[in-house]
C-alpha cells in the first residue's frame, strides 16, 4: 500500500505543468510548421532551446512578431544565433528570432545607425519599452542563415520574463501547428556496472541490450544478471508526421518494480544548466561514437532541474533470490509512447569481459581542488570541475602539456600555466597558449606576468605555448583596383588567420568607417553600398586586420562608382 502511494504521489508531482497561454501567440512563419529541431533536444555542451524552424532550404522567408510587444533586445554576432531579435510581450514572455538574414523597414535603420555609431559589426543592446513597438502580424525580419547555422533556418524560443527560464513552444499551442501520431524510437539501451565489483552479464563494462518486440507493440530487452549496483541509459529520437527527421525526445520515465525512480521531460530549465547535458549523457561515448545515450542515473548527483528521482538517483541493486523488473517509458508532447521491459536478478558468475585497464596514477576527485604539475607546466582543478571522479593522464614532453582527452568533460573552468624559458622577451609578446588538436592550434586567451603565462578553459586535450609572428591574410576573389563597380551592390573579401585567430577587422571609405558584415563559416567581409557611404567617382577603400596578438595586415585599393541611374 506505501508503494502504491508513493508511485500516485511521485508520478502527480513529478512533472508539474504551469497553465501558459494557448492561443496568446501565432507562428513565426507564414507556411506549415516543420521542426529540423525541437526543444531540448541534444547539442554539443547544451540543450537546444528553442524550435528550429524549415524555410523551405532557403533565406528570404518573412519572419512575423508572434504577438504586441517591443523589441527588448538586439544581438548581432558572428558565432551563436547570429542576427537575433528579442520581442517582450505583456503577458510575461519574451520570444526570439535567431539566425535572421536581417531585420526589415525601421527596425533594420535602427540597427544599422547603431552599427555605425558603435563602428562594429557584432553589437548588442537592450531597449526599452516604446523605443520599437511592433504589433502581432508585424514582419519584423526575414529569415536567414547567420551565426552558427548550418542552413537556412529560423531558430525561435520564449522565455519568461522574471525568471529567464527557456520554455518549450508546445505549451504554448504550438502542438496545436504540428501532427505526430509517431511513437518515439529507442534504438538502443544500455546497461551500466556501477562500482568496481560489479559484474553484469559476466561483464565489468557497458553492455548494450538486445531488444525483442512484443505482440502489444512493447519491447523487451536481454534479462540482466547482476550482482552489484547497476544503472540504465538509451540512445531515443522522436519523428513527428511532417517533418521528416529526427528530433528530441520529450519524456523519460524510469520504473523499478512499478515505482519511478528517474525521469526528466523537457518543459523549461535556466540557461546555467545548459552544460549539464555533459553529465546527463554518456560523455565518452559520444565523443568516440557520436551516440548520445542519456544515462537513467547519476552516480555522483547533479542539479539539472529537470531530473525528478529517488534517494538512489536511479541507481539499482539487485538482491539474492529475487527477480525485479525494471521498465523505460520515453513519451512525446502529444503522449505517444514507446516501452521497454528488463527483466533483473542476482548473479554472481565471474566476470568474462574486465574493466579498461587504467594507465594513470593520477586521480581527480571531483570534490576536491586538484593541481598536478610538471617541469614547466601546472594545471589546476578547483572542485566542482568534473562529473565524476576519474584517473587524469598528465604528462609533459616536447612541451607540450598532454591532459588526458576531451572524452571526460569539465563543467566549469580549470586553470593551464606555463613558463617560459626559451623565448625572448620581444617574442614572449606574441606567444599564446593554444590548444593542439592535430595540426589546428586553437587560440585562448592568455593572460601573462613576466614569462608565466596562463588561460581558463574547459576542454581537456593538448596545450604549447605558441608564437604567432604571421599577420593575417586579406583576398579578394577579382581584383577591384582602377576598376568601375557601378553594377555593383557589395564588395567582398575574405579574411583569415592561420594561428591565433583574427580578433578585429575594419574598414574605411574615403577616409570613414564602413560596415563589412562577417560570415564565420566562409570567412567572408561583405560591404553593401546601400549604406551611402559610396562616393560618386572615385573611392578609396582601405581594411585592417588584426589578429589575436596584434600582429596586422592592411589591404588598400581605389576604384569608381557611379549612382546615376
Amino acid at each position: 500500500m506505501k508503494s502504491s502511494l508513493f508511485a500516485l504521489l511521485f508520478s502527480s508531482i513529478l512533472f508539474a505543468q504551469v497553465d501558459y497561454p494557448k492561443d496568446y501567440f501565432r507562428s513565426p512563419l507564414d507556411i506549415p510548421m516543420q521542426l529540423s529541431g525541437n526543444f531540448g533536444e541534444l547539442r554539443p555542451n547544451h540543450f537546444h532551446a528553442g524550435f528550429d524552424l524549415k524555410t523551405m532550404q532557403r533565406e528570404g522567408l518573412k519572419v512575423y512578431a508572434v504577438a504586441d510587444g517591443y523589441i527588448s533586445r538586439i544581438k548581432i554576432s558572428t558565432f551563436g544565433n547570429g542576427k537575433t531579435l528579442y520581442i517582450t510581450h505583456a503577458n510575461g514572455y519574451t520570444s526570439v528570432y535567431g539566425h535572421l538574414l536581417r531585420a526589415t523597414d525601421s527596425i533594420e535603420d535602427f540597427i544599422k545607425k547603431i552599427h555605425y555609431k558603435e563602428q562594429s559589426f557584432e553589437i548588442e543592446m537592450y531597449l526599452k519599452p516604446g523605443e520599437i513597438e511592433v504589433k502581432k502580424g508585424q514582419v519584423i525580419a526575414l529569415s536567414g542563415n547567420t551565426g552558427a547555422s548550418e542552413g537556412p533556418h529560423l531558430h525561435f524560443e520564449f522565455r519568461d520574463n522574471s525568471t529567464e527560464y527557456i520554455i518549450n513552444p508546445m505549451l504554448f499551442g504550438f502542438d496545436k501547428m504540428l501532427k505526430d501520431s509517431k511513437s518515439p524510437m529507442i534504438s538502443s539501451v544500455y546497461v551500466y556496472p556501477l562500482n568496481d565489483d560489479t559484474v553484469v552479464n559476466q561483464s565489468k563494462r557497458p553492455l548494450i541490450l538486445n531488444l525483442k518486440l512484443q505482440k502489444d507493440g512493447t519491447y523487451l530487452a536481454d534479462a540482466v544478471s547482476t550482482n552489484g549496483k547497476i544503472g540504465f541509459g538509451i540512445n531515443a529520437f522522436d519523428y513527428d508526421d511532417v517533418s521528416f527527421n529526427k528530433n528530441g525526445i520529450y519524456k523519460v520515465q524510469g520504473f523499478y518494480n512499478g515505482i519511478p525512480n528517474f525521469g526528466y521531460q523537457f518543459d523549461t530549465y535556466p540557461f546555467d544548466e545548459m552544460r549539464y547535458i555533459n553529465a546527463l549523457i554518456d560523455y565518452p561515448r559520444y565523443k568516440k561514437t557520436q551516440q548520445r545515450v542519456q544515462k537513467l542515473f547519476m552516480k555522483n548527483p547533479f542539479r539539472l532541474s529537470i531530473i525528478k528521482t529517488n534517494k538512489s538517483n536511479g541507481i539499482l541493486t539487485a538482491e539474492p533470490n529475487l527477480t525485479a523488473l525494471y521498465r523505460v517509458e520515453v513519451s512525446d508532447f502529444y503522449g505517444n509512447l514507446t516501452k521497454v521491459s528488463i527483466p533483473v536478478n542476482y548473479g554472481s558468475l565471474p566476470a568474462i569481459v574486465a574493466q579498461e585497464p587504467i594507465l594513470s596514477k593520477y586521480f581527480v576527485k571531483a570534490n576536491n581542488d586538484s593541481s598536478f604539475e610538471k617541469e614547466n607546466m601546472s594545471v589546476f582543478f578547483p572542485a566542482g570541475t568534473f562529473y565524476d571522479d576519474f584517473y587524469l593522464n598528465f604528462d609533459v614532453k616536447n612541451d607540450t602539456l598532454f591532459l588526458h582527452d576531451d572524452t571526460v568533460p569539465a563543467h566549469t573552468s580549470f586553470t593551464i600555466s606555463m613558463e617560459d624559458k626559451k623565448f625572448t622577451e620581444a617574442q614572449r609578446e606574441k606567444l599564446y597558449i593554444a590548444s593542439i588538436n592535430g595540426k589546428k592550434m586553437g587560440y585562448n586567451t592568455t593572460y601573462r606576468k613576466d614569462n608565466v603565462f596562463t588561460i581558463k578553459v574547459k576542454t581537456l586535450g593538448k596545450y604549447a605555448l605558441v608564437l604567432d609572428t604571421i599577420p593575417p591574410v586579406i583576398s579578394i576573389a577579382k581584383p577591384i583596383d582602377g576598376k568601375w563597380l557601378s553594377d555593383k551592390k557589395s564588395i567582398q573579401f575574405t579574411i583569415s588567420d592561420g594561428l591565433s585567430g583574427i580578433k578585429s577587422y575594419n574598414g574605411y571609405l574615403n577616409g570613414k568607417w564602413i560596415l563589412f558584415e562577417y560570415d564565420n563559416k566562409t570567412k567572408k567581409i561583405t560591404h553593401n553600398f546601400s549604406d551611402g557611404i559610396v562616393a560618386e567617382g572615385a573611392n578609396e577603400l582601405k581594411i585592417i586586420v588584426v589578429d589575436n596578438l596584434g600582429n596586422s595586415t592592411i589591404f588598400e585599393t581605389k576604384f569608381f562608382r557611379s549612382q546615376k541611374k
